[in-house]
Order: structure tokens, then C-alpha cells, then sequence
């Protein structure tokens, strides 16, 4: 394993997503393994292997829209992460990280850093979510995948996982290193690595020396307009 950390990036920024361009993060990495702890091999992990090889392709990451709920996350997290810090400690945060499992490179953008020895992981939430949250003390199951990744990309002993909700109480539940998740996430890092090779091969293939067409920002021609 080899950790590098980019503490100067600024989540979001054009130096973050070229950072991340074309690799699997603890963002996504869920959507390529199953419920039932297995390498997927479904619509949304094709997907995903799709769009990452895109991304290797071109060199760059096409802008993806944010919905309410992922504009809501951006704006509780410095809330979410000052209450913490409130009652738990000083909380650092960095841009991203990159590790390497087996020749292949892990990414995360953790929310925090505490110490040396743990980490968050915040989600904000709608009142039946933190409802359910607070009555199981369980992180979801969707969310687990990406907590268990910034673990071993941070190399951490501990990841703290926030429920954050205006109106409600934090509600943080620690997460320890799980052998079984991340053997399964060393697997399909694994797995997507031999795909995305393949993909990228048979694409240089089949292109040759064709030409390529520009990339037009329509978008921005019609704000100037």
C-alpha cells in the first residue's frame, strides 16, 4: 500500500476532479458490489466501469448535475462536521487521497480526518432517514462500501459515521475495519481494473486514427451570449 494525501485540493474544484479522474473512489466503489458482499456484475456497475473508462479516455470528468438532496448534503456538511467537533474534537479536512491495493489505485475525499487513528463520513438527511437511523443505530447498508474504503484508503482505525439532520441530534455510530468488506472491495477493484483494461484496448481498437471532435461548452457559449 502507498497513501497520498492531497491536503491543498479543494473538493470539487477542477484539481479535484482531475485528480479523480478515472479512478474507482469510495464514492462509487459500492455500485460495484452486491448486496450480499459479491462483485457485481449488473446495469449499474457496467455503468460505472463505463463512465470511468470514459473518463480515461478523454482525460476528462463530464459535470453531473446535483440534486436537492446532494445540494443539501454540500450544504449541512460544515454543520454537521462543527457539531462533531463540538463534542468529539478537532476534525482536519483534506482535499483527497489515493491508496494502492494490489497495483491498483483506491481514491477518497473523506469529510474529516480525527487524529491520527480515525475519520468522517457525513450524510445529511430527511426526518424519516434520521428517524430510522437513530431507532437502529445502524449505518445503511448503502453507505457501508464507502466508509469501509476511506478506512483503507486513510489507513485508519476507526470512521465515524454522521447522521445529520436540521431539527434533529447528530447521531454518530463508529465503524471499525470489516475483513469481509474489504476483501469484497479489494476484489472489485480488482475486477474493474480487468474490465476497464479491456474496454480501454477493444475502444483503441476499434477507433484507429479517426479523428476526434472538439469539446464545445454550449452551456457557457449560451451564458456568454
Amino acid at each position: 500500500m502507498s497513501l497520498v494525501i492531497y491536503e491543498s485540493l479543494e473538493q470539487g474544484s477542477d484539481a479535484w476532479l482531475d485528480a479523480r479522474c478515472g479512478l474507482v473512489t469510495a464514492s462509487v466503489v459500492g455500485k460495484l458490489i452486491t448486496p450480499k458482499l459479491q462483485v457485481a456484475d449488473n446495469e449499474t456497475s457496467r455503468g460505472v466501469i463505463e463512465t470511468l473508462v470514459a473518463e480515461r479516455i478523454t482525460q476528462h470528468v463530464e459535470y453531473v448535475h446535483p440534486s436537492r438532496a446532494m445540494e443539501r448534503g454540500t450544504l449541512d456538511e460544515p454543520y454537521s462536521r462543527q457539531m462533531y467537533a463540538d463534542t468529539h474534537g478537532p476534525v482536519d479536512e483534506i482535499g483527497f487521497a489515493t491508496n494502492t491495493f494490489g497495483g491498483h489505485i483506491l481514491g477518497a475525499s473523506p469529510d474529516g480526518l480525527c487524529g491520527l487513528d480515525g475519520g468522517i463520513e457525513s450524510k445529511s438527511r430527511d426526518p424519516k432517514i434520521q428517524l430510522r437511523t437513530i431507532l437502529l443505530n445502524k449505518v445503511p447498508a448503502e453507505n457501508m462500501a464507502q466508509v469501509q474504503a476511506c478506512i483503507m484508503t486513510l489507513e485508519r482505525d476507526w470512521w465515524d459515521y454522521l447522521s445529520y439532520a436540521g431539527g434533529w441530534p447528530l447521531h454518530v455510530i463508529r465503524v471499525y475495519p470489516d475483513p469481509q468488506w474489504q476483501a469484497v472491495i479489494v476484489d472489485a477493484l480488482d475486477s474493474f481494473e480487468e474490465n476497464a483494461s479491456r474496454m480501454e484496448a477493444d475502444y483503441r481498437a476499434a477507433v484507429g486514427d479517426a479523428p476526434i471532435a472538439p469539446r464545445i461548452d454550449h452551456w457557457a457559449e449560451m451564458e456568454i451570449a
